[in-house]
């Protein structure tokens, strides 16, 4: 009886998993404050981190959270609106076609074991085509997907993707803008219903004390209908585009499969 009953309860843990809602908090701007980020890392191996390339400390903390399982991805610096101070080698869309090549070479070298990229700030690049069309035919060379942070409702990151078959994923929620812990509480809180409304949601933060504070006690009491995940675990492939050429050698194909069918050359 007490075996039969443990296994039942065995099972309903597995169905609980399986239909559990998908949540993948990405973590900004790590490479700088190396106490928070280790923080940060040691919560979860479910935890994504994204790393500024020239920042002093992007080695030592990326090879870190791969020991530890994290995900690590290139937070590529790019052009905002305002005139917030810049990192090294930010992305403009004014640059050529080899400059931003060399700038996405340097930066997928000084981040190790990233698998993806996500921008940081960037409203002035990802809202300009020609600029992101340059950012993705660089990236396809290192077989890596995009997270836009969605900094501006007009992104062209999707649309500047598919011709080089890059996947792209996009932000739900900052989480903290405001650094107040009450603030970051409930975009935590908003994550987590859309994760359950939708069945997936991306939130991102940054390092600061607050937010710390704030996952910690979060991440203690996720709901049982909620499962970390690193971010990888939502990406899909993105589907080829199809040619004129791909269409026709698809119809043509299924027509002569037809019987008493002839292609006249």
């Amino acid at each position: 009886m007490i075996k039969r009953i443990l296994h039942i309860g065995i099972l309903l843990l597995n169905v609980n998993s399986a239909y559990a809602a998908k949540l993948a908090l990405v973590i900004d701007d790590f490479g700088y404050r190396q106490h928070n980020e280790e923080q940060i890392i040691l919560f979860s191996p479910n935890i994504t981190i994204a790393v500024l390339p020239h920042s002093p400390n992007a080695k030592h903390i990326a090879t870190f959270a791969h020991q530890h399982g994290n995900d690590v991805i290139i937070h590529l610096p790019m052009a905002p609106m305002g005139k917030q101070p810049l990192e090294k080698d930010t992305l403009f869309p004014y640059m050529d076609e080899a400059e931003v090549k060399r700038i996405v070479d340097d930066a997928v070298s000084l981040v190790p074991y990233a698998i993806g990229v996500n921008n940081h700030m960037g409203s002035l690049m990802t809202s300009n085509f020609n600029g992101m069309h340059n950012v993705m035919k660089a990236l396809s060379h290192h077989s890596m997907f995009f997270l836009d942070s969605k900094t501006i409702g007009k992104t062209q990151v999707k649309n500047a993707a598919t011709d080089y078959n890059i996947t792209v994923i996009g932000r739900d929620v900052f989480l903290d803008d405001q650094q107040i812990e009450s603030a970051i509480s409930q975009q935590f809180d908003l994550a987590v219903k859309i994760a359950q409304k939708n069945g997936y949601a991306i939130a991102i933060g940054h390092p600061h004390p607050r937010t710390v504070n704030v996952l910690r006690a979060k991440l203690a009491n996720l709901p049982d209908n909620i499962e970390l995940v690193k971010v990888s675990e939502l990406i899909k492939p993105a589907k080829p585009k199809l040619t004129l050429k791909d269409i026709f050698e698809k119809y043509k194909k299924r027509f002569e499969e037809l019987p008493n069918f002839e292609l006249s050359e």
